[in-house]
């Protein structure tokens, strides 16, 4: 599964297109389809980007919720029902379908942020400010990470 880090700016053309970063595009290289899987995040008005592996992995944690139940239908209407696989061009760009581009208010440049497992594209102003406010949330709840150590790894 790809991992993303780093935070990158780069410009919205008029037809929609921007330039997945080169990191990010290099850490899903390893991936059969080669460009993202795009949705609108629930949590904030950006828009939620992964590989097919990790969607895979999505999937297997809603089918793991009763079938029938609430949870199962709420979980899959908000991670697939408005998710759009979009392919890489020759260049690396992306196409933005304009629901994407509404949702996350993005005009002429699109900022990227690595989350880990998946990366968020944003309006810069905007990723800017929920960068401030999740580290000024995280010092006041003093978060803190317990590492997580592999097979074979010593202690």
């Amino acid at each position: 599964m790809a991992v993303f880090f780093g935070t990158f700016e780069n410009k919205v053309d008029r037809k929609g297109r921007v330039s997945v970063p080169a990191p990010f595009r290099q850490a899903l290289g390893r991936s059969a389809f080669q460009g993202i899987i795009a949705r609108p995040s629930y949590r904030g008005q950006a828009i939620e980007a992964c590989d097919l592996e990790f969607m895979e992995q999505l999937n297997e944690s809603v089918s793991a919720t009763d079938l029938y139940s609430d949870a199962h239908e709420d979980l899959a209407f908000t991670i697939f029902a408005d998710s759009h696989q979009l392919s890489f061009d020759g260049e690396g760009r992306i196409l933005l379908p304009p629901a994407l581009v509404e949702h996350a208010g993005i005009t002429e440049r699109a900022g990227f942020v690595g989350m880990g497992a998946a990366f968020q594209i944003w309006e810069p102003e905007t990723l800017l400010r929920q960068k401030t406010e999740a580290r000024a949330r995280a010092r006041e709840q003093g978060l803190t990470l317990p590492l997580r150590r592999g097979p074979g790894d010593a202690s």
